[in-house]
């Protein structure tokens, strides 16, 4: 297997990773998705109207983080 990095391809991981996208995803494609990779210690995140184009690999620390960000509005200011 390849080993998973910043830029690869979302066609050259695993073809049985399971790409998630949030229920807030809206028709137009304006939605991220992601997927554990194999071991469970790296999260991949696509862009979802490139599929098979390249890939952010986070640490699942790293999603924990972003995620708790998003959630206590760490982010909000740059949505304005």
């Amino acid at each position: 297997m390849t080993m998973a990095h910043n830029g690869i391809p979302a066609g050259q991981l695993p073809a049985t990773i399971k790409w998630q996208k949030s229920r807030r995803s809206n028709p137009s494609g304006n939605c991220v998705e992601m997927a554990a990779l194999p071991g469970g210690a790296e999260i991949a995140v696509r862009n979802s109207r490139d599929p098979q184009g390249p890939v952010l690999v986070y640490t699942v620390d790293e999603i924990r983080a972003l995620v708790g960000g998003a959630r206590d509005g760490d982010f909000d200011n740059l949505l304005a």
